[in-house]
């Protein structure tokens, strides 16, 4: 195992990250961090304001998100056997929800979005019957499809059920195929870490462990969770 020590100073940490030599490694997961980041808050915001908007609460099946051309969208969609689109919201890079845009006509997927739902529900078939992942009191489970450089991936992060805490560990890396089968599952932390937190704390220090096929460098989730907890600590 190896020990890597995160200093959660949030105004400063993610600056310091993108500003420093970074080499052929370490880029790629910085970035990849920032993607896992814009899914999460375009879930967050989206869910508010789709909640807020669509009147039949019955017929929604689920959510997924993602990025393209620089606009982060949250797409719901139907609970039948075939679903369709219900509902899309779309953010800026901002993420301000003043400028979101709000579309609750019902279409069908478009091809990347189809690949985006299939992701999902092949992981939930996935982690059915699997023994690795865990699930913890007052936390829930958030599965981010991502498809990018010709990967498809599905981040699982650990997230809280309370206000004032911030989970890191307990994540989970699933690798698929280009037609969206699911080959692999590893964890990228030990365990879980609960850190208690108040809005204008900005210094947190934890130590947590790599799992040895995670390697020495920082990952995807972890820079992922320190800007989403720099976000809402301001």
């Amino acid at each position: 195992m190896k020990k890597l020590q995160l200093l959660l100073s949030f105004f400063a940490t993610l600056n310091c990250i993108s500003q420093s030599n970074t080499d052929k490694l370490s880029k790629p997961i910085i970035e990849e961090g920032k993607k896992l980041y814009q899914s999460e808050m375009a879930s967050w915001y989206g869910t508010d304001i789709f909640l807020a908007k669509y009147p039949n609460k019955e017929k929604i099946g689920g959510y997924f998100s993602y990025s393209e051309n620089d606009k982060s969208k949250c797409i719901f969609f139907s609970k039948e056997e075939n679903p369709k689109v219900i509902g899309t919201i779309t953010f800026d890079a901002t993420f301000d929800v003043n400028k979101a845009t709000t579309l609750l006509e019902e279409r069908t997927f478009t091809k990347n979005e189809l690949d985006y739902y299939t992701l999902r529900e092949n992981s939930k078939k996935a982690l059915q019957n699997d023994t690795l992942i865990k699930n913890y009191n007052n936390s829930k489970l958030n599965l981010i499809p991502l498809i990018s450089n010709g990967e498809k991936k599905v981040y699982i992060l650990t997230g809280p059920n309370v206000n004032g805490v911030v989970l890191l560990g307990n994540d989970y890396l699933l690798n698929f195929d280009k037609n969206n089968n699911f080959i692999s599952r590893k964890a990228l932390h030990k365990n879980l870490i609960p850190l208690q937190f108040k809005k204008d704390q900005t210094d947190v220090e934890t130590m947590h462990n790599h799992q040895a096929e995670t390697g020495d460098f920082i990952t995807a989730t972890d820079i992922c969770t320190l800007m989403l907890y720099e976000k809402f600590t301001n």
